[in-house]
């Protein structure tokens, strides 16, 4: 017997896919909280950690190639489970890691599977919730991301601090395999829109892109999560190290600050999500609401490089804390734009491609950012590009989609019993 999934389930996966947000950003963040403490015990120094950082990049980016049509052939149900774990043994291994080469390992294991959390969170949201409360879906669950960018450096400082840093990956990356066994429980019962790998069909064994790389849809979304997601990576890898440098703050001293900016980013994709939900239910175009809202989250960027011109750090957290807050708020409306645009059957492959792309970006500006501050330059150089990196992106978005239209949603996900 089937039933359309009640409000009560449909939240309760929400609340999963949050947490396995949060869990993923504390895995690939804890290496940037602890870089004072490992760097001073192994001698790493700007260019090696950029070095890490752009590993992790690059293996995420081209992981996003196959990620996606994972995601769509396994389906929601089975996806979910299979991303948590993969990645959550990849933050493990970084305990068992002495040298450069055992972290580059480690580093690019983390971020290939990783690389199955976008794609996977997009298309629950799209299955599980109608279109007109898919803006705060994603705005919640964007915001999960933000909720592990807060708990890492305020627990991760005292895990290390108690047992060590080695055994902060470990004890992290075991929450996940938990998370794992508790999707399995819940989803029992449950049949989602997407065949179970055992319906597969055999003559698609490959990722097929084709039929998105030639629209114009896929290009606006790709471009415009390379603009915005490097000033997003450049600030995941490096503010700990901003704040180490420009204020001297390390260790449980960097939680509060780091913390703070976080929650604005928290923040920012709630209110990027609800007030686009309310706009669409008041009758707004799609079009006006995405293009505003990106509109706005950009231009708040703009002041992100006056953080370099106060000596009080608490306004330094302040302008980064609305730069976080309004790339949250433009990403939310961004990923809203892929299940707005696209058909469902591609949303998975158009999620990947677009954060293979945004990935590469990242790949980029971390390395550029070792390269950067190794010559001396400070962040100067890497803030201006930060500032005006949302406008471009809104820019490249009105180029290729002057109006967008919104396609025919499909049935809504069942389950059963």
């Amino acid at each position: 017997m089937s039933m359309t999934i009640s409000p009560r389930r449909r939240w309760l996966l929400l609340a999963l896919v949050i947490t396995a947000g949060v869990l993923n950003y504390v895995d690939r963040q804890i290496i940037a909280v602890l870089k004072p403490v490992i760097s001073a015990e192994l001698g790493w120094n700007d260019n090696d950690y950029g070095t890490l950082a752009a590993w992790f990049q690059g293996s995420a980016a081209f992981a996003f190639l196959f990620t996606g049509w994972i995601v769509d052939r396994l389906g929601v149900k089975w996806a979910n489970p299979a991303g948590v774990v993969a990645w959550s043994l990849a933050a493990i291994a970084h305990g068992w890691a002495f040298t450069m080469g055992h972290f580059i390992a480690a580093r690019a294991a983390l971020g290939a599977t990783e690389a199955m959390g976008t794609p996977t969170g997009i298309k629950t949201i799209a299955t599980i919730f109608p279109p007109a409360l898919r803006s705060t879906g994603f705005g919640i669950s964007n915001a999960a991301g933000n909720v592990g960018a807060i708990v890492t450096p305020l627990l991760i400082p005292i895990v290390a601090a108690l047992w060590g840093w080695r055994e902060a990956f470990v004890i992290a990356g075991g929450l996940g395999l938990v998370w794992a066994l508790v999707w399995l429980v819940t989803t029992r019962g449950l049949s989602f829109d997407t065949p179970p790998p055992e319906v597969a069909s055999p003559d698609d064994p490959v990722p097929q892109f084709g039929p998105i790389v030639t629209e114009r849809r896929t290009w606006a979304i790709a471009i415009a999560k390379v603009l915005s997601d490097s000033t997003w990576w450049l600030m995941l890898f490096w503010m700990p190290d901003f704040f180490n440098r420009m204020f001297g703050l390390s260790g449980t001293a960097l939680g509060p600050p780091l913390a703070v900016v976080y929650a604005a980013g928290a923040v920012g994709s709630l209110l990027g999500g609800m007030v686009s939900t309310r706009l669409l239910q008041a009758g707004v175009s799609v079009n006006r609401v995405r293009k505003g809202i990106m509109l706005v989250s950009a231009l708040l960027v703009t002041p992100v490089p006056l953080a370099l011109s106060t000596d009080n750090y608490w306004v330094a957290v302040a302008i980064l804390a609305l730069t976080i807050g309004a790339h949250q708020g433009f990403s939310t409306n961004l990923f809203a734009l892929i299940a707005d645009v696209t058909p469902r059957d591609k949303v998975g492959r158009v999620t990947s491609f677009g954060a293979f792309c945004g990935n590469l970006g990242g790949m980029a500006i971390a390395k550029i950012a070792g390269l950067v501050l190794a010559a001396g330059l400070g962040y100067l150089p890497l803030f201006l590009f930060a500032a005006v990196s949302y406008l471009l992106a809104l820019g490249w978005i009105q180029l290729l989609l002057p109006r967008i239209v919104r396609v025919d949603d499909p049935a809504p996900v069942t389950g059963g019993h």
